[in-house]
């Protein structure tokens, strides 16, 4: 994920905070901490908080997607492989929430798998993006799409999974 993280980067001010949104293991706020940013991390799944919140030293808060209420706080937002597990209804109207949650100026990232498909893969669900489609769901949110790459996955078992990324600016 170094070069993801380091593109998103980009566009964060130096020792800002960003909002690991769907954290996850933190992982990627440990790599966060360890570059000099503050961090807020945030989860959907209580166990999943507790055991983040042990690998980071830092209490990781349990919060849905469609909860999140700030206004104005991060400098960015990192929503690696996470919000993809929202219906796309639902999804538009999380990206206004995340739009409100950034300063001005502020950076948005976030990735899908490539392609056009919505719903369950076995007990996930999934709502895959193209770039096409990432335009439409951003449509009216006030958010300038910065810079979109596909990807292939880094790990072994998924080598074949490709990957939509972006960047959208506040």
């Amino acid at each position: 994920m170094d070069a993801a993280i380091n593109e998103f980067l980009k566009y964060v001010e130096d020792g800002g905070l960003i909002l690991d949104f769907g954290c996850g293991s933190g992982r990627d706020s440990k790599i966060f901490i360890q570059k000099g940013y503050e961090i807020e991390a945030v989860d959907g799944t209580e166990e999943i908080c507790k055991f983040a919140s042990e690998y980071l030293n830092k209490e990781v808060r349990h919060l849905y997607f469609e909860d999140l209420d700030d206004i104005s706080k991060y400098d960015g937002i990192w929503a690696c492989s996470s919000v993809l597990h929202l219906p796309y209804e639902n999804l538009k109207r999380v990206i206004g929430l995340i739009y409100k949650a950034l300063k001005p100026g502020g950076a948005f990232y976030a990735s899908f798998r490539y392609g056009d498909a919505e719903g369950m893969r076995g007990e996930r669900y999934f709502t895959d993006m193209t770039e096409s489609k990432l335009e439409k769901l951003v449509e009216g949110s006030k958010f300038r799409v910065e810079k979109t790459w596909v990807s292939k996955d880094v790990r072994l078992d998924r080598s074949g999974d490709t990957w939509l990324n972006a960047i959208l600016i506040k």
